[in-house]
């Protein structure tokens, strides 16, 4: 029997590619948030889409957790996650690169599957007055992106 080293289960694995990011010092709110922005997208796409964001022009909608948060054209409340979009970019980059060694096509893939899970959490602490200290821990996300040929 044959594991699949943490990854979601594959449909087909001879039409399809896939990636995985630990560890990625990202707020797995944000990387949740562009996860769905681009979950179903074109693999071009979705990269056209990671750079728009990236570069502050595509908006992401917040879907939770959106009080207090400014409209954006379009999308209603919304913000510019550009540290999670670099992470998500990366992965997916990885999983077209990997579709491209298997022989596949990669401009004709979609995302089937795209996952944030929370990874650990790295320990730290800011001082304080009065020789105290106050926790001041990183979060950290896994990243995995399954992209399969579209019929």
């Amino acid at each position: 029997m044959a594991t699949n080293k943490g990854y979601t289960t594959v449909s087909d694995p001879d039409t399809s590619a896939k990636a995985l990011s630990k560890e990625q010092p990202v707020s797995p709110k944000f990387a949740r948030e562009v996860a769905g922005l681009i979950r179903g997208m074109k693999v071009s796409d979705a990269q056209k889409t990671l750079e728009g964001v990236i570069a502050k022009e595509v908006p992401v909608p917040l879907k939770r957790y959106n009080k207090r948060v400014s409209h954006k054209q379009g999308v209603g409340p919304g913000r510019y996650p550009v540290k999670a979009s670099k992470a998500i970019l990366a992965a997916l980059n990885s999983a077209a690169s990997n579709a491209d060694y298997k022989g596949l096509d990669s401009a004709n893939m979609a995302i089937s599957t795209i996952t944030i899970s929370r990874g650990m959490v790295i320990p730290g602490h800011r001082p304080r007055a009065q020789g105290r200290a106050t926790q001041w821990n990183q979060e950290t996300v896994n990243i995995e992106i399954i992209i399969s040929e579209v019929e």
